[in-house]
C-alpha cells in the first residue's frame, strides 16, 4: 500500500480527496501528453476499438480525439434527437460532447461537466473548432451537478462514474437532472468480484 493510501485508509474523506487529486493529475497528463504511454487505452486507437464511427473521428479536432480516455461508446444507445439537451458528465477534452452536438444540431444544446479547469478550456476550444457552438462546459462534480432539475433529455457518461467514491449519489444526480421519459447512456468499468482492500485504498488505481 502506498503511504498516501495508508494515511487515507482510516479517513474516507481523506481518501476521497486523494482520489480526486490523482484523477485530476492523471487526466491532466493525458491532455498534455496524449502521445505518451498510459496503463489504459486512449486516443483514436481506443475510440476505434469502442466502435466510434470513423467519420466522427475524422471530422473531430485532432486534440479531442488524441485526448479521448473513455472506456466504451455511450452513443450506441443514447439516441439524442434534433433540438434536445444532452448532459455529458465528465466531458474531458470534449469528444463525446462534440458528437452529441452534431446529433442534436444547432437547435439543441450540450452541457459538459468536468472537474478539470484545463479540460473545460480544451473542450470548449475543440467544440468551437468542430462547429459545435451550442455546447457549453461547466466546472462541477458529478456528485453535485451544476444543473437544474429536469434539465436534460439525455445524460451520457464515459468511464467516469467508477472514479467516484459516492456512486449512489452520482446516480441520484443523473436521475435528478433527467426529464421524465429521458434516457441515460453510461459506459463504465465494473468489477465482477470483490476487490482487495489494498486496491480500494490506492488512489492511483482508482484513477486508472
Amino acid at each position: 500500500m502506498t503511504s498516501l493510501a495508508a494515511a487515507a485508509a482510516d479517513q474516507p474523506e481523506s481518501l476521497e480527496a486523494a482520489i480526486k487529486g490523482e484523477v485530476l493529475r492523471m487526466y491532466h497528463e493525458v491532455a498534455q501528453h496524449p502521445e505518451g504511454e498510459f496503463h489504459f487505452y486512449h486516443g483514436r486507437r481506443a475510440a476505434e476499438m469502442f466502435d466510434y464511427d470513423r467519420t466522427w473521428l475524422d471530422r473531430a479536432p485532432d486534440g479531442a480525439v488524441a485526448s479521448f480516455a473513455g472506456v466504451g461508446n455511450p452513443h450506441l444507445r443514447s439516441r439524442p434527437g434534433e433540438g434536445q439537451v444532452v448532459v455529458d458528465v465528465g466531458s474531458g477534452a470534449g469528444l463525446d460532447s462534440i458528437i452529441a452536438g452534431w446529433q442534436v444540431g444547432p437547435a439543441g444544446r450540450v452541457i459538459g461537466v468536468d472537474l478539470n479547469a484545463e479540460m473545460l478550456q480544451r473542450a470548449g476550444d475543440h467544440a468551437r473548432a468542430a462547429g459545435v457552438g451550442h455546447a457549453e462546459f461547466r466546472p462541477g462534480r458529478m456528485e453535485a451537478l451544476p444543473l437544474e432539475d429536469g434539465a436534460a433529455h439525455v445524460v451520457i457518461s464515459n468511464g467516469v462514474i467508477n472514479l467516484s467514491f459516492q456512486k449512489g449519489r452520482v446516480f441520484r444526480e443523473l436521475f435528478r437532472v433527467l426529464r421524465p421519459g429521458g434516457r441515460i447512456s453510461v459506459t463504465d468499468i465494473v468489477s465482477a468480484k470483490q476487490l482487495k482492500q489494498s486496491i480500494v485504498n490506492d488512489p492511483k488505481l482508482w484513477a486508472s
